[in-house]
């Protein structure tokens, strides 16, 4: 899976509006890691590979990375079939801060790209915030199926009010920059904003693989996970609070992209089951080539870029339903 990851970004490196041979990709970034002089690399080449594009495809395989694994953590640690990164509140309460800025303009204060990404990372930390005080008991435990229902509740709150935003007092161009957010693009990432999603994917792999064995005592149940000498609160504010969190940086950079969190954990686990020390790191690795390819797809296929978030649905939709089917024959 690894080397297929190394393969796919040095291909999705070279697609374009202008065609880089992969030799010439290779080339680019051997010189750039100083592996090699590279005189023979042109000054276009390393514009178009290393500047433009290397950014844009790091960091799609990042945030593939960071949804898979928090879909996978979530669906183990609530038990749902259904649930994503976004079962908490935190996409939906991104969207209303980055609505807020692009309706209202307040771009003035500051470049709006900026002000968008720290509005939306503050609203899906207080979608979350209001989530986990809504779901929290009074003994401090965090039951799952109340911190869903929580969960489903902000979110719809959260959609109310972008929707007003947007009917209201949005007008035409704030409303279709709103909707191509909310789909998702990866076209503002650049090399410090892809720094950041590298770190969140490091940490969020570093902390769920660490607890992988907790993971696999919750997948019978928290009953069992208890039984087993797991501190089953403990753990599930832990790993909550760190895939969330992961999510929500994500979601400030290129904005709430459905489909990675729910379904490519699935897959995964349809072809090499369920234990978390091997579906963890398969699922960032097909997480990240997933949002690759879907994130050349989006940029090349027409020559106007496609929202992310539609790819990633018509690309993975019938693998998971061609899935589903094999196994209810089975």
């Amino acid at each position: 899976m690894a080397v297929l990851l190394l393969i796919s970004m040095v291909i999705a490196l070279g697609i374009g509006s202008v065609q880089v041979p992969w030799t010439d990709v290779v080339a680019v970034i051997a010189r750039r890691l100083r592996l090699i002089e590279g005189a023979g690399v042109t000054a276009l080449q390393d514009d178009i590979v290393w500047r433009l594009r290397a950014p844009r495809v790091l960091g799609a395989a990042c945030v593939g990375a960071v949804l898979a694994v928090c879909g996978a953590v979530l669906q183990s640690l609530t038990g749902n079939e259904l649930a994503d990164p976004y079962l908490l509140g935190v996409s939906s309460g991104a969207s209303v801060g980055a609505v807020f800025v692009l309706v209202f303009g307040v771009g003035v204060l500051a470049p709006q790209s900026l002000l968008m990404m720290a509005a939306s990372f503050a609203g899906a930390l207080a979608a979350l915030a209001i989530v986990l005080a809504l779901a929290r008991g009074r003994s401090g435990d965090l039951p799952a199926s109340r911190t869903i229902l929580a969960g489903v509740a902000v979110g719809q709150l959260c959609g109310a009010l972008t929707s007003l935003m947007i009917m209201v007092f949005g007008h035409n161009t704030a409303a279709r920059s709103a909707m191509e957010w909310m789909l998702g693009t990866m076209a503002g990432l650049r090399w410090p904003t892809t720094s950041i999603t590298l770190v969140l994917a490091a940490a969020v792999l570093a902390l769920t693989l660490g607890h992988a064995r907790t993971l696999d005592a919750f997948s019978f149940g928290e009953s069992a996970a208890a039984s087993l000498g797991v501190a089953v609160n403990r753990a599930r504010w832990t790993l909550m609070l760190g895939t969330a969190l992961a999510a929500a940086g994500t979601v400030a950079f290129v904005g709430p992209i459905g489909f990675v969190g729910l379904t490519v954990p699935h897959i995964v686990r349809f072809l090499v089951g369920a234990r978390h020390a091997v579906l963890l790191p398969l699922s960032a690795a097909a997480g990240a080539i997933l949002l690759i390819w879907s994130d050349t797809a989006a940029r090349s296929l027409t020559s106007s870029e496609i929202p992310i978030g539609i790819v990633t649905a018509v690309v993975g939709t019938p693998v998971l339903i061609h899935l589903l089917r094999r196994r209810a024959r089975a």
